[in-house]
């Protein structure tokens, strides 16, 4: 039988600068960028911890809102 995936898979770290806690989610950089956290290279996926996550959605609720809407 075969293990999950996600069980195979390293740990990663948070990719905010200044944050060793492993992470939870991953988002686009570019995102990430754009919400005010600072990440090494915002032309790749940035992984989050979830105070970070957190954070993000915190500041980019309005945006989703009005994504969801099709404003």
């Amino acid at each position: 039988m075969r293990e999950p995936r996600h069980a195979v898979e390293q740990a990663r770290k948070c990719d905010v600068e200044g944050c060793s806690r492993d992470a939870e989610r991953s988002i686009s950089g570019k995102k990430v960028e754009k919400a005010g956290l600072s990440i090494a290279d915002p032309t790749q996926s940035a992984h989050l911890c979830k105070e970070h996550y957190k954070e993000f959605k915190k500041v980019t609720k309005k945006d989703r809102t009005l994504e969801r809407l099709g404003w």
